[in-house]
Formats: structure tokens, C-alpha cells, sequence
């Protein structure tokens, strides 16, 4: 079975965006390059709320991210992607599929369906529709060595403390460190 893969950059104070939804701080290097590229190569799929699927699909199919970062864009674009929403009426971005039913009651059968893993990258929101349904199997959260001030905590939307359980660290030479944690 798949899994369900949360990946985020967070500050230290625990933003994933500035207040406005920036991330112009995310510390991004060669070494972060290559990191990505190699999570990507295990990826089955990519599901996104609206928010980021229309900021992503805003940027990777361009002449300028194609030309920027071309291992990273021709990943981004093949791989399938899955986009939940009750608003976006159509999602063109190649390989896409527009899902208007509850993210809750997808995820299951999308897990059973042969492939990679499924990352959620960005999309707080729906980040913790999933984590309170208990459909998130990893998380994957890169710290930068960043204090924002202020911005949007990853899990705003949670009531409920969650426990989770540290599998693997990853220290990167920019400072950024990878925490890998499971519920549990």
C-alpha cells in the first residue's frame, strides 16, 4: 500500500508561509536540489489543495522554470497529480486529475492503487484535514534556521494535540535539518 507523505518547509517558530503566503525564506541549495530530485523519484503521485495546486501549476509548466531547474520542472510536470477542491472548475495542468469529493473519502482508494508514495506538499489546509482523519503516514518537515515573526503555522487547523514519533534526521550543510516522524 502507498503512502500518504507530508513534506513542508517550516521556520523555527513553526511557519510553513509568511503571512501573505510567502516562502521567499526557504533556504533551497544544490544540496536541497538534490534532495528533492530524490524524493521525487519515489513519488507515485502529488496531492494539493487549490491554493498551492494553482501556485504550482503557475510556475512549473513555464519556459522559466524549465529553463531555472529542468530535472525538477520535468519531474513536476509528469508526475500525476491529484487536486482536491469544491471550487477550481478545471485543473490543465498536465497529468492532473480534479477531484470533487472529500479528500477523506479519496485518500483510501488512492492508497490502494499501485505506485509511489503520495507526497502533499504546501496545502496546510488540507494537510490537516487528513493528519485529524488520520490519513497522513509521514511527515516530513524541513526545518529552516529561520525565525519568521509571523505567518501561517503549518497545523492551524488542528484542535487536538498530535503525537508523533521521530524516525530518521537529516542535517543539511545550509543548516536546514529534515524530521521525519510518524503518528504514534
Amino acid at each position: 500500500m502507498r503512502k500518504v507523505i507530508l513534506f513542508n518547509m517550516v521556520t523555527l517558530d513553526g511557519f510553513f508561509s509568511g503571512p501573505e503566503g510567502e516562502i521567499d525564506w526557504h533556504n533551497v541549495d544544490q544540496e536541497f536540489n538534490e534532495f528533492a530530485i530524490a524524493q521525487l523519484d519515489t513519488a507515485g503521485g502529488l496531492i494539493f489543495g487549490r491554493v498551492t495546486y494553482e501556485l504550482m501549476a503557475n510556475y512549473w509548466p513555464t519556459p522559466l522554470a524549465i529553463e531555472d531547474d529542468p530535472v525538477v520542472a520535468a519531474k513536476m510536470n509528469s508526475i500525476s497529480k491529484y487536486v482536491f477542491s469544491r471550487s477550481l472548475r478545471s485543473a490543465d495542468w498536465e497529468n492532473t486529475q480534479l477531484i470533487h469529493r472529500d479528500a477523506g473519502d479519496e485518500i483510501p482508494n488512492l492508497k490502494q492503487q499501485p505506485g509511489g508514495d503520495l507526497f502533499i506538499f504546501g496545502s496546510a489546509n488540507l494537510a490537516s484535514s487528513l493528519t485529524r482523519q488520520g490519513l497522513i503516514d509521514e511527515y516530513r518537515l524541513m526545518l529552516n534556521p529561520l525565525v519568521l515573526g509571523d505567518g501561517r503555522p503549518l497545523f492551524e487547523e488542528l484542535a487536538e494535540r498530535l503525537s508523533l514519533k521521530l524516525i530518521k534526521t537529516k542535517v543539511f550543510a545550509s543548516g536546514n535539518v529534515l524530521l521525519t516522524y510518524q503518528p504514534g
